[in-house]
Parts: C-alpha cells; sequence; structure tokens
C-alpha cells in the first residue's frame, strides 16, 4: 500500500519452550529479552517512524517503548491483539502506551475499553473465491491439537464417513513431548491416535491447496476465546463455506446460515443438506472490511467500519 516498513518479530526466539516461557512467566527470560531489544535499538536509532504497530505484546519491554516516543517525536503508536486476555494477559501493562488499542475478543473491548476489530483473509485465500473446482474433500479440519479439537473432528469424521462424504484431517503438535505429556494428563488427548499427530506443520501453500480442494472447513476455536479465528476469515473469504463451534459468530454482520452452520462442542450433529448447498456470496462492502486490506485501513485509522459496532450490542 506504499508504506516502508520495518518488521521484527517481539520475541528473541520462536521455540516452542520460548513461546511457552515468554507466554507463563516471561521473567525468566528478561536479560535474553532485554538484550534482544537492545539489538533492535541499534538498527533503527537512525530510522523515523510515523508508525508503530504491536501484535499482542508479549515480550515487548517499556523500555524499547519509551525509546520509540523520545526518537520519533509524534509517532502513533497502534496495538491489536488477536488473543483474548484471560488467555495471555502480558500485554495488559503496556496498553497505556497506546493511542489505538484495537482487539478481537469483543468482551475484551469493553471490559478494556479497547476498540473492537476482528481479524482478516489473506490475499491468497480471497483468490479462491468463485473457484469452485471438483472438491476433493466434503469437509476439512487443520489446526493445532488442543482442547478438544480431535475428538469434536474426529466425531465429524465419522460422520461424513457414514453419509458417504470425504473429510480431510490434519492435527499438529509444536512439541513431541508436549503431546506425550498431554496423552498421559489430559482427558481429551487419551484416545489420540499417534499415526494422526504432524510435529511438521503444513506449508500456506499446502493449506491453500486443501482449501481449494475442499467444499466446507471445520473450525473448532479454543473454549476461552470469544473472538473468531483466522481460520473463520480465510474460510468464508476463499468462498468455502464453514462449521464452527463458536456461538458468538451468529453476531456477526456476515452471518447467513446458507454458509456457516454452529454446532455444539457437546453434542455434535451435522446436516446433510448443508453440504448440499452452495456458498453464498457475502455483501462486498462487507467481505473487503473482512480483508487484510480492510483490517490495515481500519488499525491504522484510513477507514472506520460501523457494521463491527452491532457485534458489541449484542
Amino acid at each position: 500500500m506504499g508504506a516502508k516498513v520495518d518488521l521484527f518479530d517481539e520475541r528473541p526466539s520462536n521455540s516452542f519452550f520460548s513461546k511457552a516461557i515468554i507466554r507463563i512467566k516471561k521473567e525468566i527470560y528478561f536479560t535474553k529479552i532485554h538484550q534482544y531489544f537492545k539489538e533492535i535499538i541499534e538498527k533503527i536509532r537512525d530510522t523515523k517512524y510515523d508508525y508503530f504497530l504491536l501484535i499482542k505484546g508479549e515480550a515487548t519491554p517499556k523500555f524499547f517503548l519509551d525509546f520509540l516516543k523520545e526518537n520519533n517525536p509524534g509517532i502513533k503508536f497502534i496495538f491489536y491483539t488477536y488473543d483474548s486476555f484471560k488467555n495471555n494477559s502480558n500485554g495488559l501493562d503496556i496498553l497505556n502506551y497506546f493511542d489505538s488499542r484495537f482487539t478481537f475478543d469483543n468482551l475484551d473491548a469493553v471490559e478494556y475499553k479497547m476498540s473492537f476489530r476482528p481479524l482478516f483473509f489473506a490475499q491468497d485465500y480471497g483468490e479462491l473465491n468463485g473457484k469452485d473446482e471438483n472438491n476433493k474433500y466434503d469437509l476439512a479440519f487443520i489446526g493445532t491439537a488442543h482442547s478438544d479439537r480431535y475428538s469434536i473432528s474426529e466425531q465429524a469424521k465419522a460422520w461424513c464417513s457414514k453419509h458417504q462424504l470425504k473429510m480431510f484431517t490434519f492435527y499438529y503438535s509444536p512439541s513431541k513431548i508436549l503431546f506425550k505429556y498431554k496423552k498421559a494428563t489430559d482427558k481429551n488427548f487419551k484416545n489420540f491416535d499417534y499415526k494422526n499427530i504432524s510435529f511438521n506443520s503444513l506449508s500456506h501453500h499446502e493449506i491453500i491447496d486443501v482449501y481449494r480442494n475442499t467444499k466446507v472447513i471445520l473450525d473448532i476455536n479454543h473454549p476461552g476465546q470469544n473472538g473468531l479465528t483466522m481460520r473463520t476469515f480465510e474460510t468464508l473469504g476463499a468462498g468455502r463455506k464453514l462449521i464452527t463451534t463458536n456461538p458468538k459468530i451468529k453476531e456477526y454482520p456476515f452471518y447467513d446460515p446458507q454458509n456457516i452452520y454452529v454446532i455444539e462442542r457437546g453434542n455434535i450433529v451435522l446436516e446433510e443438506n448443508f453440504f448440499k448447498s452452495d456458498f453464498k456470496n457475502i455483501n462486498s462492502e462487507i467481505r473487503e472490511s473482512m480483508s487484510l486490506k480492510g483490517w490495515v485501513n481500519e488499525v491504522f485509522g484510513l477507514s472506520s467500519i460501523k457494521h463491527w459496532e452491532q457485534v458489541l450490542k449484542k
């Protein structure tokens, strides 16, 4: 969109253990985080910025934020999180630094006086819209193994088999140790067949290929989150139908029962007719606001999208 952008990961490392430590007790990584941000400061000391966008704020220290403000008079600070604060509260103690604060969680928006802004779909998914090939799969689930996802997805797979429908499933775990621990301690993992788990994630292009060949995508949100997942927007942006465990989706302006079917986590009931009907095109203005460009325009204050407000009022 014409901007000159510098991108830095806010975490010194993206290993599974580093992510876990930063989320649970980042003080353990104090020295490593401190040194990492000192190095970033040296790289950007002579650069002047108009905007600073921080995603989640899990590890970013206050001294770095102080530096940015002092070194860039008039800079606009923007905060966005796609996690609920009850799952990850690390960003709360730096919120007061920011001129604009956005969250994908409508309940957090009200509680912490933030702007509500859902997630988006990237253009790769948007380009699939209207391209309905001979579907290899009727239903697909791709996701990290957590909570009751395996149980729900496998129940859906059994239903599909009973109704002569084909389902693709892919379960990912970032750590063999974590998976074995979950198998031993979490009832949701008790029946998780080891041969169904992968410790290597699918590439972006592999996921796109699954979407290209699938009619309906299954979305199983984390039980502790109210906000809609990225998978929700990718699915609808790609012109694919959606089955989801998140009843909150009925409050959103793009909800249409022809495209979206809501299931209860504890009582998985699917409807054969949902697979027979076609995807119904979404209003062009609403679809644009669901895209990455729509997200950028709103977060950077280039546009104001009023239809998200209906979610906060319900």
